[in-house]
């Protein structure tokens, strides 16, 4: 793979490239860069975690060294599953699992705890450093990537530590590219505005696409990063858990918000363009002859346009994402009857870290 299949590699299927040059510049001088993109484990992931994993492959496939960090701490900070620190690990190691089953090889991914960062020293000067570089207001706005508001009530102390964590993980693990979802712009924002008051090296960042709750509703502020609609762990009826069956998918991608010819905030819609067409790269829609019979969509342009003036009827693209997410949780599915220990439930196989 030359230079410029490799940057498209990575900047393919983004919504946000932080910059295009400095992720040209970043492949052409390093042969290895250090990728990361990091998750707080929080319960069972969902079909919106194809989007990651499919961008993980891609970066792998570019030559990038890849850390999934697990963000135990940040998930505590966050009240995640009640707080509950072993809790939090075990649903960190479903995450594991759950991404090898996707076709995330752990070979050649590294897991890294943020309970690693945290038991130094130097990370938390790190945090006070970045804290010193930020205004209150500043963290304050940042807040939306735990998926909160600056105002929200009953906020802790704790949780104004997060933003500044965040940006001291890139630092410390290091990392040359930030990677996560739209939501977690703010986060890259900020490490790359602290890298330069610092002069430290300044990470680059892309962002993908955030899937829509398949309820609908809420406002997605796609320049802001912020989300009130996104398919969210903590709102099981807002997607489709991994793995699920495929009674579920069907019941659950039938029900889904899909109004006709309305391309925004439809999660249907979404799901083509975020999910089949990055995966698979193509669309197919099985029809009754007498309904036009079946249509294969070879790119994303063609499927919205026929979307958007009304060929296709909402139930038929609905039936062909539930056959989508059907074929893309099956492999979870395989992986966890084979490997029954790996699910959620199964805490004991390691002690929860240490608290202070």
């Amino acid at each position: 793979m030359d230079l410029e299949e490799r940057v498209e590699r990575v900047v393919r299927h983004t919504t946000e490239v932080v910059t295009r040059e400095e992720v040209r510049s970043l492949l052409a001088r390093s042969e290895r860069p250090r990728a990361y993109i990091g998750f707080e484990p929080s319960g069972p992931l969902t079909v919106a975690h194809l989007i990651p994993v499919r961008k993980i492959l891609d970066l792998t496939e570019a030559g990038c060294d890849v850390t999934v960090f697990l963000a135990d701490w940040h998930a505590w900070i966050n009240d995640k599953l009640g707080g509950d620190r072993a809790r939090i690990e075990a649903s960190g190691r479903s995450l594991r699992a759950t991404f090898t089953a996707l076709g995330v090889d752990p070979e050649r991914v590294k897991y890294r705890w943020a309970h690693e960062l945290t038991a130094r020293g130097e990370y938390w000067e790190r945090v006070v450093r970045v804290a010193q570089a930020t205004s209150l207001a500043r963290t304050r706005r940042a807040m939306s990537i735990m998926g909160r508001g600056e105002e929200e009530a009953n906020l802790d102390t704790a949780k104004l530590f997060y933003p500044s964590m965040q940006a001291a993980d890139i630092f410390e693990l290091p990392v040359d590219l930030a990677y996560g979802g739209m939501d977690q712009r703010r986060a890259h924002v900020l490490a790359r505005e602290v890298a330069h008051h610092y002069s430290w090296p300044v990470p680059a960042a892309i962002h993908t696409p955030l899937l829509s709750s398949l309820k609908g509703g809420g406002r997605m502020d796609p320049v802001e990063g912020t989300a009130e609609r996104k398919m969210s762990k903590s709102d099981p009826s807002s997607g489709i858990p991994l793995p699920a069956t495929p009674e579920e998918v069907a019941s659950r991608t039938s029900a889904a918000f899909c109004p006709a010819k309305e391309e925004v905030g439809n999660p249907i819609v979404e799901a083509v363009r975020y999910i089949a067409f990055p995966w698979e790269g193509r669309f197919r829609v099985e029809r009754a002859e007498k309904h036009g019979g079946p249509v294969t969509f070879e790119d994303e342009g063609s499927f919205v346009a026929a979307w958007k003036e009304g060929k296709l009827h909402p139930q038929d693209v609905k039936a062909a994402v539930a056959a989508l997410f059907d074929r893309r949780i099956a492999p979870v599915r395989a992986y966890y009857a084979a490997h029954p220990d790996a699910a959620l439930s199964s805490p004991a196989d390691r002690p929860a870290s240490k608290g202070l």
